[in-house]
């Protein structure tokens, strides 16, 4: 069993840069795959970054590409969102999400939420114009 929680969210003008972390707690974090998904009210879950439990590999969505950088330390037990540049468009709830990591391509497997076992509860960004 792993948990997982978010935080780092908040309210943040356009143009500004918030960073969110995961703390992962139960399991030994190195082995899992963790993404960030985000979901906007009335639209369907997003994926926005993926990174493999190494840390070597990353993937991005191309919505967030060259503004937002996935990290991790495993020493820590967490994985990072730094998102720079934001938009109005950014608003939405970010949850992070854990899985064992398989050597699948990261950029199909770890992009879709039923890959992954372990969410957090989500926390809120909410990008002002």
């Amino acid at each position: 069993q792993v948990q997982l929680v978010e935080s780092g969210g908040g309210l943040v003008q356009a143009g500004g840069s918030l960073r969110l972390s995961c703390a992962a707690s139960g399991r030994t974090f190195s082995n899992y795959a963790v993404g960030w998904f985000r979901q906007a009210p009335g639209k369907e879950r997003e994926f926005v970054a993926a990174i493999r439990g190494s840390g070597v590999s990353t993937y991005y969505a191309d919505s967030v590409k060259g503004r937002f950088t996935i990290s991790r330390d495993n020493a820590k037990n967490t994985v990072y969102l730094q998102m720079n540049s934001l938009k109005p468009e950014d608003t939405a709830d970010y949850s992070c999400a854990a899985v064992l990591g398989v050597t699948s391509p990261i950029s199909t497997y770890y992009i879709r939420p039923r890959t992954y076992d372990y969410w957090g509860q989500g926390t809120q960004v909410t990008v002002s114009s």
